[in-house]
């Protein structure tokens, strides 16, 4: 594998480099001295931040872009082998990487690399981690997989041993990494195009867990299903989290304001309490920051700085997001799209003073629709009122006889009402005609179901 001297600066060209992790690093390495080009499909905010910054972004990718300067390579797993700049890449010879690996490589530079894995929660947990870093004037280096305004991106550089990034397992990506600290928040079946089953997926866990040394820790929740066997094995420091009072880690008395946000007494197996309050709502979001509390605390960092911090996190981009209000009828954007996590949300949404929950899912991948299609019509039948967009194929192409209709007509044998419309402009007349003041409104799912709110809100 090609490595990188990161104390001899190279002219590195990102394929894809527009997507939240790629614009990330390459934002990293402009500031390392790093000469960065690249290309994407179409114009962003993030490019041109990077194009501000001195990148060279091409739009649309040819083979024309590659040029023998070049020294490296960098492609995501979406790449197919026959894009053209990849494969004008191997006819020249350039040495290339994959972003996991290169990620791998950049989290060697500093002292304590901090990986957040899990099927959920990921960034959410980053940010609330990000946010305990900041108030504690640590000043890290960071790497989120969503917007966080206190950072006005995704990408924050800082000149500390810290390094803070989430560790994604699709196409086993973080295995590529080397964490000093890891965090497992939960293990659940997802990414089924390319991991076989559960036990696939476990094993991929395991794997990530056993990449800590031994002067390292895990922290790993105890309510994963047998998390004994992730944990098996491993020479490092082990704390877990979690419901039970057999964690080192565990909330108590949780309660709800009238915004629906949490407070909780958090209990430690040293028999240490105190209390914290969170600006972001639901139950899930109690223990991302417990997890959040338990790598404070490893780091003797003050359990007031911990507090103020979590006080004053109000989310990121696309988690349980208040996008405004029209007509009197609240507008939320999550980017929940697996069962668990809409579960999550709708379950969170019932806190908030609302008439009628209205829930418009646009799920993501055929895959995923089809693997889950029964778990997502019991999830999506806790909103009162559901509407469907058509499926985000993202990467994959419609292969499996599935759509959106498939998914209405599972709703409708669980004896729940459910409209499906094929274009965004049909589901905002139906949610113009038929939302009233005092209703919840949540766009939710992994593509671009957020343009639904976004239209509204400008009517």
């Amino acid at each position: 594998m090609y490595q990188i001297n990161f104390n001899s600066p190279i002219h590195i060209y990102f394929i894809g480099i527009g997507g939240i992790s790629m614009s990330g690093l390459a934002e990293i390495l402009l500031s390392e001295g790093f000469r960065i080009s690249g290309s994407d499909r179409t114009p962003s905010p993030l490019t041109h931040t990077l194009e501000e910054q001195g990148a060279v972004v091409h739009y649309g990718q040819q083979a024309e872009n590659i040029t023998a300067d070049i020294d490296l390579i960098v492609y995501t797993s979406a790449i197919r082998p026959d894009n053209p700049e990849l494969s004008t890449a191997g006819r020249l010879n350039i040495p290339t990487l994959t972003r996991a690996q290169l990620l791998g490589q950049m989290m060697k530079n500093y002292q304590v690399p901090i990986a957040i894995s899990g099927t959920h929660g990921k960034t959410t947990t980053t940010s609330m981690i990000s946010g305990i870093l900041l108030e504690h004037k640590a000043d890290p280096t960071l790497s989120i997989g969503g917007i966080y305004k206190p950072i006005g991106g995704n990408i924050r550089v800082g000149s500390s041993e810290y390094f803070v990034t989430e560790a994604c397992e699709y196409t086993n990506s973080f295995l590529s990494f080397f964490p000093k600290i890891g965090i497992i928040l939960n293990i659940e079946e997802d990414h089924l195009d390319f991991f076989k089953d559960i036990h696939d997926i476990r094993s991929s866990f395991h794997r990530f867990a056993e990449l800590l040394p031994a002067d390292g820790t895990l922290i790993i929740s105890g309510d994963i299903d047998r998390f004994e066997e992730i944990t098996e094995g491993l020479s490092c420091r082990i704390i877990t989290y979690g419901s039970s009072a057999g964690c080192d880690y565990h909330p108590a008395g949780i309660t709800y304001d009238a915004s629906g946000c949490p407070s909780f007494h958090l209990m430690r197996r040293s028999g240490k309490e105190d209390v914290f309050s969170l600006r972001v709502p639901g139950e899930h979001n109690v223990y991302n920051a417990v997890a959040a509390i338990a790598l404070a605390d490893l780091l003797d960092i003050p359990v007031e700085t911990t507090a103020a911090a979590l006080r004053s996190y109000g989310g990121t981009d696309r988690r349980f997001e208040h996008k405004g209000e029209v007509n009197g009828i609240t507008v939320i954007d999550d980017y929940a799209h697996h069962p668990t996590e809409i579960a999550a949300t709708l379950t969170a949404a019932r806190e908030l003073p609302h008439k009628t929950t209205w829930c418009v899912f646009q799920p993501h991948t055929y895959t995923r629709t089809k693997t889950f299609l029964a778990d997502f019509a019991k999830s999506l039948s806790l909103a009162d009122e559901i509407v469907l967009a058509d499926i985000y194929a993202a990467r994959e192409k419609d292969t499996l006889g599935i759509s959106s209709q498939t998914l209405q007509a599972e709703i409708e044998k669980l004896g729940h009402r459910c409209y499906y419309f094929p274009s965004f402009s049909e589901i905002e007349s139906f949610l113009l005609e038929n939302c009233t003041k005092g209703d919840l409104l949540i766009t939710m799912g992994a593509g671009d179901i957020v343009k639904v709110g976004d239209h509204l809100l400008q009517k």
